[in-house]
Formats: C-alpha cells, sequence, structure tokens
C-alpha cells in the first residue's frame, strides 16, 4: 500500500528504464538452458517497442498500447529448460507495489533464484501506482492499467509462450499495492486465477473511514494521474469500490487457494512502515473473517515485523502454487 518515489516522465519510463529492462534481460541470459524460443509478435492491443529476448530465463519487452499513456513493460521468467523442453506451464502473475516497477521483483527480491528449478513462468507486469485499476478520471492521458493487464497481457503471454490458457494455469500474487491487485484481479476475472496471494497486501477498502481508498486516491493523484482520482474526489464511484473492494467480493473466492501474509510489529517511529502494515494487518484480519464465516478455506500467516516483502513466505506461497495448479507437461 506504499508510496512510489520514482520519477514518472514519459522520457524517464520510455528511455532511461527501458534500457534497465533491457540491461536486466542481458544479465539473466546465461542463466536458462542454450538456444532461442521464437519471437514473440504484437497483438491484443500491444505493439512491441522495445524487447530483450535472449536464451535464458528473463525476457524484457516494452509495449505501446492504447491503454497506458506511456509505453510500460514486463519481465517474463521462463522456467529453467523452457526453450528445449516443449513443455506447457503455468503461469503466476506477480504483480509490484507502489515503491516499485516491472524490474523490482527481479533486481531486489532475487527471483531468479527463488524459482529457480520450478515449473512455471513468472510475468511481472508495470502498473506504476495506478492500483491495478482504470481510474475514475485522469489529467495524465490514459492510465488504464486493469485494462492494459487482464485484457491485453494476459491474452498475450498466453499467445506467445507455452502456457496452461486455463483457470487451473495461472495464480496471481502480489506485495502491498499488488497485494490488494492480486484480490481483485482474482474475485472480478473469476475464471482467471485458480490462487491469489496478498503478501503485505490491504484486503478491506472501507474499513477506517475508507482509508485505503483515500491513499488509493492521494498516491495515484501524485504519481500516476497528475491529480486525477483511482476512485473519484471528493465522492467516490460507489459502484468501482464495491466491485474492487476484496472483502465485499467473498463469494467469488469459492474454489481457489487463498495465502495471506501480513506484519504484526511495525516500527512506531516509522510512520510509512506503521501506517501500511497496521492498516494491511487489520483489513486482512477482517478478511480472513469473513472468508471463514463462508466455510472458504485460506492460508494465513502473521509474522514479526513490519511493510516488506518475506522471501521466506514467497518460497512457501509458491510451493503451494505449484501444488494447486496444473502441472508443466
Amino acid at each position: 500500500m506504499d508510496t512510489p518515489s520514482k520519477p514518472r516522465s514519459n522520457f524517464t519510463r520510455r528511455h532511461f528504464m527501458a534500457g534497465l529492462g533491457a540491461t536486466a534481460g542481458a544479465l539473466a541470459g546465461g542463466l536458462g538452458f542454450p538456444g532461442t524460443a521464437r519471437a514473440a509478435g504484437d497483438g491484443f492491443g500491444l505493439r512491441i517497442v522495445d524487447r530483450n529476448e535472449n536464451g535464458g530465463r528473463l525476457q524484457y519487452y516494452r509495449f505501446a498500447t492504447d491503454a497506458i499513456e506511456w509505453d510500460p513493460a514486463v519481465n517474463v521468467l521462463l522456467p529453467d529448460g523452457y526453450h528445449t523442453s516443449g513443455k506447457r506451464y503455468p503461469v503466476l502473475y506477480l504483480l509490484h507495489g507502489g515503491n516499485a516497477d516491472f524490474r523490482t521483483f527481479h533486481m531486489q527480491d532475487n527471483i531468479i533464484n527463488l524459482t529457480a528449478w520450478r515449473d512455471v513462468i513468472v510475468v511481472m507486469p508495470d502498473a506504476s501506482t495506478g492500483w491495478y485499476s482504470n481510474p475514475v478520471s485522469t489529467n495524465s492521458g490514459p492510465r488504464n492499467w486493469e485494462t492494459f493487464h487482464i485484457g491485453q497481457l494476459l491474452p498475450w503471454i498466453d499467445a506467445n509462450f507455452r502456457t496452461w490458457a486455463e483457470y487451473n494455469g495461472r495464480a496471481v500474487a502480489g506485495f502491498s499495492m499488488g497485494g490488494f491487485g492480486a484480490l481483485k484481479y482474482a474475485a472480478k476475472y473469476y475464471g482467471h486465477f485458480c490462487s491469489v496471494s496478498s503478501h503485505s497486501g490491504p484486503a478491506s477498502l472501507r474499513r477506517d473511514g475508507g482509508l485505503v481508498v483515500h491513499w488509493a486516491n492521494t498516491t495515484s493523484a501524485a504519481m500516476d494521474l497528475a491529480g486525477g482520482s483511482v476512485y473519484g474526489v471528493p465522492f467516490w464511484d460507489e459502484a468501482r469500490v464495491n466491485a474492487d473492494n476484496p472483502i465485499q467480493r467473498i463469494p467469488s473466492y469459492h474454489n481457489k487457494r487463498i495465502f495471506l501474509a501480513a506484519g504484526t510489529s511495525p516500527d512506531p517511529v516509522n510512520w510509512f512502515d506503521y501506517v501500511n502494515e497496521t492498516q494491511v494487518l487489520a483489513g486482512q484480519r477482517e478478511f480472513r473473517g469473513a472468508l471463514g464465516r463462508a466455510g472458504i478455506p485460506h492460508e494465513w500467516h502473521e509474522v514479526p515485523g513490519g511493510h516488506y516483502f518475506r522471501h521466506e513466505l514467497f518460497v512457501r506461497d509458491l510451493n503451494g502454487m505449484l501444488g494447486r495448479l496444473r502441472r508443466a507437461g
């Protein structure tokens, strides 16, 4: 539920980050088996404007799309042996927080090693500070992140990589704002994901006077929408809040694997850490209570610490996902 510190100008995003993304792809070039897959193509409203396809695991793409004013990017992490196996694989969509971008899980969280020798494709897309939503208003051009992720990127991945393009073939997980996005997408697009995981992500938008809605509106206005709003200011678009609020979508979590994690001891001196994780913990407890009353099984972890991505819990989560997802074959 964090706030970003990176500049968002078109020049910065399209040129500086494109180079870094390409560099990341090149650095990963020796991590898989030799040989190259067929080149990915345009489609589903996406036109590739930059790429780094190599014989290794990490592939990088940047797109022009009418859904987003600037050109968003994605890292696609392939399993070991993908280029020679001929198998189809399940897919994990891994969503970053607001203080991050599409490179974060690769460059900060060691995702390559955390997924070593696991048969899963990991898709890590840009999301800016858009809260995985199509905003009510924007002063910075189109910022339709929900359209980009669900309407464009998801079918593009299935068309260009050997995936199981089905309910049992996809999981979605995220950290912080991305944990909210994972819970939201799993509920709104029920048939797309059989497993959902929220690592320190808010699960209740309306509690405490709608604090998370206000947070989403404020951070998106400052960092993505040039004063626009995800949910509406001063009056919310109530239908959008209802549709996006995980705790108001409890029936949509039936027959899914659910994994929740939150910290119990944020730093009281660090306002950012304390406010974020205190709200996350309270919202997840409310959400878990609703799941329990509905008889929906779920795995949850309350652990010491504050608002950060816990690698050991991600590995545990990943193993659980692979137990639920259709196996590669």
